[in-house]
């Protein structure tokens, strides 16, 4: 199993942003002192090439974050001071989705730490996203043509409102986003499919809701490749998720995403994306539970 490590300790945001990017680095130790992976099984991502990058974003976007050029009504759209290191990283991890999504195509499964970058727009960043770096990578494949029909499979309790404007008129691409209903963005914007899910909502009637609906996508439209976003921001103890999921509940998500893919022969690429419960270690575990089912069933 191969597991993009992400770059952020080399170059560290902000004081006050230093809490909930935590995660990045205990994550990787948690699965390396466990057993889970081995060093053997990380790798830090090149940088994104700018020709790839607007395979999905505008040029003129992207020269801003380039030049770092952009307003300050942007950055505080962003929830980031702009900073060269800060660009890089995005940089370096939109690489790394793609790195993890060349090495599903042949082994079946490749996971992000980071990634899942989903509220950036072709042009313009929010909610703590610059690039969108499923956007960036399932372009990739695209225009590489290694595939033709791709799913995106976003479980985070935000909606991935970035993905489904950059993708709303390309066929190629089904956007589905399982998110709260009164839950940030506020403005949704239209995937191919939306389930909004009311706040305090359970594992049981979670779970329905997924079965459901996956294996319906699954079967109508037939995806060569799958992007899952498994936020554990739906956690009951998150902050911010306004959902009643429990640990349990989080890990059959993932066991039933992974389980239905293998046995499809799917291959998938896995980004982590958000987690706020105030206490890191429920973040790390929600998270490291993606990373074991992924190696049970997978390998």
């Amino acid at each position: 199993m191969k597991i993009a490590y992400d770059p952020i300790y080399a170059h560290p945001l902000p004081e006050g942003h230093r809490f909930p990017m935590l995660k990045y680095e205990l994550i990787p130790a948690q699965l390396l002192h466990e057993g889970t992976a081995s060093p053997e099984d990380f790798f830090q991502p090149a940088i994104c090439p700018e020709e790839t990058i607007l395979l999905s974003h505008d040029a003129v976007y992207l020269q801003k974050l380039l030049e770092q050029q952009l307003s300050d009504s942007e950055q505080r759209r962003i929830g980031f001071p702009q900073s060269p290191e800060l660009t890089l990283r995005e940089r370096m991890i939109m690489q790394g989705t793609i790195d993890c999504a060349l090495h599903a195509l042949e082994h079946g499964v490749a996971l992000n730490v980071a990634g899942g970058t989903h509220h950036a727009f072709a042009d313009r960043g929010e909610g703590f996203c610059l690039l969108n770096d499923f956007a960036v990578a399932a372009n990739y494949l695209l225009d590489t043509k290694r595939v033709s029909r791709i799913l995106i499979v976003d479980l985070d309790v935000h909606q991935g409102n970035g993905t489904a404007r950059i993708f709303q008129d390309t066929s190629s691409v089904f956007t589905f986003s399982m998110h709260g209903a009164h839950n940030y963005p506020f403005h949704k914007e239209t995937s191919d499919l939306d389930i909004p899910l009311p706040d305090g909502i359970a594992d049981r009637e979670y779970i329905g809701l997924l079965e459901t609906h996956l294996l319906t996508i699954l079967d109508a439209f037939r995806p060569e490749f799958v992007f899952y976003l498994s936020g554990v921001d739906i956690l009951e103890t998150d902050r911010f998720g306004k959902l009643a999921i429990t640990m349990q509940g989080c890990s059959q998500r993932d066991e039933f995403v992974f389980t239905e893919l293998y046995k499809r022969n799917i291959p998938c690429a896995v980004a982590m994306g958000g987690g706020y419960s105030p206490d890191i270690r429920h973040i790390v575990e929600a998270h490291c539970q993606t990373f074991r089912l992924a190696t049970r069933i997978y390998e």
